[in-house]
């Protein structure tokens, strides 16, 4: 019986373990976005970690490393908290820094895969 409860005890931590896997952390998704779409100088700073132009917080660097996976994904891993972030920030920058998005797109977007994907989306982020 004890061997039972043990056994049952490390499949359920495996269990929770994979789960987490499935979803982005949501450590950082009390990042207050309007104060960094506010100052122009920390919007910069995020997008200069994004394009390797400059260092990075912590949240940036998480958020470098799961882009490229979360635009494969169509954002499955995300957070709602996660999912209305990007999407008001990629609005903000369409709408107010064209030529910082633009830049980015360059780099994650080459091919222009994502944006024929997002396209629909990408336009009426643009009407908002």
């Amino acid at each position: 019986m004890k061997a039972f409860l043990v056994f049952a005890g490390v499949l359920a931590v495996v269990v929770c373990a994979r789960a987490a896997e499935n979803k982005y952390t949501t450590k950082y998704d009390n990042v207050d976005l309007d104060e960094i779409i506010k100052s122009e100088r920390l919007l910069k700073n995020y997008v200069n970690c994004l394009l390797d132009k400059g260092k990075c917080t912590p949240d940036g660097t998480e958020l470098k490393k799961v882009l490229p996976d979360a635009l494969q994904t169509d954002c499955s891993k995300c957070s709602e908290t996660q999912k209305n972030g990007s999407k008001k920030i990629i609005r903000h920058l369409i709408n107010n820094k064209p030529e910082w998005y633009k830049e980015l797109e360059d780099k994650y977007d080459k091919g222009g895969v994502y944006k024929k994907k997002y396209e629909e989306e990408l336009e009426l982020n643009k009407k908002q």
